[in-house]
């Protein structure tokens, strides 16, 4: 068991990749067309992140790259990928950059609250043994910086059945399944994105199409980073900045439908 000390420090470097759901359009596609595709969002795909950690507090942060092949960065990417974040497991407090259309804010709410299953599968990640938990977490809780089209389309149908009815819809919690591996040779319950609460350090995280796994680890590094909570930026919760991105979106799509509707 590796003893903690009080000014102690880590950084951890975590390799994300996703694979590309492409559905019932994948079908009418070559492979030579579906490699292309993944060749040119391979910045959305693949991503480095480091967290740095001591005791009780983190900071979570992409590793940015320039794209080698257009030697740009992904900007519409951007505006729906998780901003710089601090997680404080003391006070359960969870402070996140977040930048939109030029427009910074800055979320502040509580840490989620995971009902972590523990299970007794175990597995080596480098020189670290880990242990397999599970839990199910509402889908609205892992992807609120992110937009869809159909979660726009979902929540104007929702609006138009409420106001026929006059009644409030009951909607359906969704459910993501989540499987992290943690190593309780380094005791901290932090981890990446949202991701705590284990009695170890999270050393992979599986949700979906993606996998988040820890290439690297510098305990107590020579050079200390200072871990701050970020402070500039328009104060708002999750819930609110999701509802800012809805209505900034669907305030684009109606301007597109009136400029279409000139031409």
């Amino acid at each position: 068991m590796l003893l903690l000390a009080q000014d102690f420090q880590g950084k951890a470097y975590y390799y994300s990749k996703s694979t590309m759901e492409l559905g019932s359009f994948g079908a009418t596609m070559s492979e030579a067309q579906k490699k292309k595709i993944q060749e040119r969002l391979k910045n959305r795909l693949e991503k480095t992140y480091i967290l740095t950690f001591n005791k009780e507090e983190s900071v979570f942060k992409e590793d940015q790259k320039v794209d080698a092949i257009s030697g740009a960065t992904d900007t519409w990417g951007k505006n729906f990928t998780p901003g710089e974040q601090y997680k404080n497991i003391k006070t359960k407090k969870l402070l996140q950059k977040q930048e939109f259309y030029g427009k910074q804010f800055l979320i502040k709410d509580e840490l989620l609250s995971i009902d972590w299953q523990m299970g007794t599968e175990t597995k080596q990640i480098g020189k670290y043994t880990c242990f397999k938990a599970t839990a199910s977490i509402p889908s609205s809780e892992l992807s609120w910086y992110d937009f869809s089209w159909d979660s726009l389309n979902t929540s104007n149908s929702e609006k138009k059945t409420d106001s026929i009815n006059s009644t409030p819809a009951k909607q359906e919690v969704q459910l993501t399944e989540v499987v992290a591996w943690y190593s309780p040779q380094i005791p901290l319950s932090q981890g990446p994105l949202e991701y705590w609460g284990l009695p170890g350090l999270i050393l992979e995280i599986n949700v979906e199409n993606t996998t988040m796994l820890c290439s690297k680890i510098i305990m107590n590094p020579g050079e200390k980073s200072k871990i701050e909570a970020p402070e500039k930026g328009k104060e708002v919760t999750k819930k609110e900045y999701q509802e800012i991105i809805s209505g900034k979106m669907q305030e684009m799509r109606n301007n597109r439908g009136r400029q279409s509707g000139r031409n």
